[in-house]
Formats: C-alpha cells, structure tokens, sequence
C-alpha cells in the first residue's frame, strides 16, 4: 500500500477581490499610456485630461492590490512562492504611476515627454506585476 502526502503549504490562488484589482491597473495604465501618446501626436489637451484620470484611477486600484499583496506577504499559510517579486513590481508601478500623476498636474503643455514615459514605465511595470501575480505558483509540493 503506498500512501500519499499532499503538502499544501502554498494557496491555492490569489483572492478574488485582489485578482479584480490587480487586472484594474493593466488598463487604467495602459490607457494613460496610449492617451499620453495621442496628447503628444495631435497636441489635443483633452487627451492629457484624460491621461491625468487615468493614472489617478490606476493609482487607487494599484495601491488596493498593493495592500493585499503585503497582507499576502505577512500571513505564512496564504504566502505563495515568488510574491516577493509581485509585490516589488506593483510598488514599482504605483511609484511610476505617482510620478506620472505629478507630472500630469502640471500644466497640459508641460507635460510632454516626461509624462509619457512615466505613462509607459508605469504600463510595463503593471502588466509585469499581473504577470507575475497571476502565474506565481501556489500550490505546495506533492511527495
């Protein structure tokens, strides 16, 4: 007879309410990014409003996943191998996210080019953090 010892050390996945908030801040930065990119081809000030908006929102809903990230962090049976780097990368995402908010505070024309690459470095950074926030393995080892 052989037995099995299913170790489940790990969760099984992240919260469903983070998981919400984690994907929220792929589109709200990306957006930014792609209206920062239509402000800077057309040099229509609406395009900077609405990049400002934007990355506002991205900062709520990247700050939210932020906060369950470092609970994750901090509880042993829902800690997941590989947060540590999620977490790092969304704290990189809403500091880029930051930036580009102080950026898009000033005025319309003052906000290229710097607000648009902080537009696209927050992008990146929070598609890389929902990457790794959705593919970190939960599961603990099977022996």
């Amino acid at each position: 007879m052989t037995v099995i010892i299913v170790e489940s050390r790990y969760s099984e996945a992240i919260h469903p309410v983070h998981a919400v908030f984690l994907a929220g801040t792929v589109p709200l930065f990306l957006g930014a990014a792609l209206s920062d990119y239509a402000y800077a081809s057309t040099y229509e000030i609406q395009w900077a409003n609405f990049a400002s908006w934007l990355v506002a929102g991205g900062l709520v809903f990247a700050g939210i996943a932020l906060i369950f990230a470092v609970v994750d962090l901090l509880r042993a049976h829902r800690r997941a191998r590989g947060i540590g780097l999620y977490a790092v990368l969304l704290l990189a995402a809403w500091a880029a996210g930051l930036f580009s908010a102080l950026a898009h505070a000033r005025d319309a024309w003052a906000v290229m080019p710097g607000g648009l690459i902080l537009s696209v470095a927050a992008a990146v950074l929070a598609c890389l953090a929902a990457w790794f926030g959705f593919s970190t393995p939960r599961m603990g080892a099977k022996t």
